[in-house]
């Protein structure tokens, strides 16, 4: 199962949520990352923060969603509501569920302000990846309706 995180940039929230998904998921699962309008770059506080929870970025940039190694099976839009982010959408014929987060990177404040709010995103966006490998996928794979209404239900979690 191809799982692809998608939101405008493909720089922040995106990409925690491919290496993180990456990092917990068991073998037959795989998360990619994409955006509609890439920024062509990692954010340096998104892969520091990702490499002090001990989660290799090793192969991992920004890119358009035009560019997939892979056809998803579900597609989750991680995009916020901050500032009127406007939220890519994915018309393939893939199961989509949407997990709104603001993005970090655009947190202005001091620079402890700044490292609570990556720290905040992280631990929602690995909340939501426990629950979702939680889920009894198996069973969930022939029923769409049901495993839609558990992945709205995950978008919903805060850490």
């Amino acid at each position: 199962m191809n799982v692809l995180f998608l939101c405008t940039g493909n720089s922040c929230r995106s990409v925690l949520s491919e290496a993180t998904f990456n990092h917990l998921a068991p073998d037959g699962l795989m998360a990619i990352s994409a955006g509609s309008q890439p920024v062509g770059q990692l954010h340096p506080r998104a892969v520091a923060l990702l490499h002090r929870k001990g989660i290799s970025t090793d192969g991992y940039y920004s890119k358009s969603w035009n560019d997939l190694p892979v056809l998803p099976d579900i597609v989750v839009t991680v995009c916020g509501s901050a500032a009127g982010e406007t939220c890519p959408a994915y018309l393939g014929p893939v199961l989509r569920t949407h997990w709104g987060i603001d993005d970090p990177g655009h947190v202005v404040g001091t620079e402890e302000e700044i490292e609570t709010a990556f720290e905040k995103t992280y631990a929602i966006i690995r909340a939501r990846i426990t629950a979702f490998l939680a889920l009894p996928l198996d069973s969930l794979q022939a029923d769409k309706a049901r495993f839609k209404v558990e992945l709205d239900r995950i978008g919903t979690l805060v850490a």
